[in-house]
């Protein structure tokens, strides 16, 4: 199945994924839409690799930060990226070859205005890592009691921003969290949020730099955060939106 949908982005932040970012990309170049990788300090050869790729195909663009900035910052700069080059939506997937690009057009066939399209992983099939499978579920608990929004996966890279609807990031934090919070403001904002089921695999050449302690500490200290907001501000802006939808359907 392929959907072509015009100004559609693909966006793949990488640190250090000399032995995916390759496949990956190429891959997501398979679907006819165009690519902007974010290498976000890169020092173990994905520099060169991107390089050479995209000499090899003009539809592939490449941000380069010279130090790294952490992978918040690097998609930031890519959906801003993407909002100044007019594109509507964008497709973020991870450069450790968890994702199957080719689960694209699943996503893409759910995307529209006024929404944001996760892809959901089977996190209890037989190989997946267990701190994954509990660090979700954490997520996904709080995700709800912020947002009154249940979701099976709000860990998944693998989504679809409507970047030109998309608010919040100038407040997006330097690492994982960061895709959490976009999630937040999201509902907040009164987007449809729709998940999707995609594939999900851990190849012996995957390099992961979540950091179990730190960042589970830096995810919990941002779930605090944004439980004292959702009373002050996110529950608030959600009442208002849904009266004004009701008034407006009288």
């Amino acid at each position: 199945m392929t959907i072509h949908r015009p100004h559609t982005l693909i966006l793949i932040p990488t640190y250090n994924n000399a032995g995916t970012v390759s496949d990956v990309v190429r891959r997501a170049l398979a679907q006819a839409l165009p690519v902007l990788v974010v290498n976000d300090g890169s020092t173990d050869g994905t520099a060169g690799i991107l390089a050479r790729m995209q000499q090899e195909n003009g539809a592939l663009q490449v941000l380069t930060f010279p130090l790294n900035r952490g992978k918040g910052r690097a998609l930031r700069a890519g959906l801003l990226a993407a909002r100044e080059q007019g594109y509507a939506d964008v497709v973020t997937l991870d450069a450790d070859g968890q994702h199957f690009p080719e689960d694209i057009p699943q996503l893409l066939s759910r995307a529209g205005a006024h929404r944001l399209v996760t892809g959901s992983r089977n996190l209890t099939a037989d190989g997946m890592p267990r701190g994954n499978t509990f660090a979700n579920r954490f997520s996904n608990f709080w995700f709800r009691v912020q947002t009154g929004r249940a979701l099976s996966d709000t860990q998944t890279g693998f989504r679809v921003y409507p970047v030109q609807e998309l608010s919040g990031l100038r407040w997006m934090t330097s690492r994982y969290e960061g895709e959490l919070l976009l999630l937040v403001f999201a509902a907040w904002k009164g987007l449809d949020i729709v998940s999707v089921p995609v594939r999900v695999v851990y190849p012996e050449a995957r390099v992961s730099h979540f950091r179990p302690y730190r960042d589970f500490l830096r995810i919990s200290v941002l779930n605090t955060c944004l439980c004292v907001l959702a009373l002050v501000y996110g529950y608030p802006r959600m009442l208002v939106t849904a009266l004004f939808h009701r008034r407006k359907a009288v």
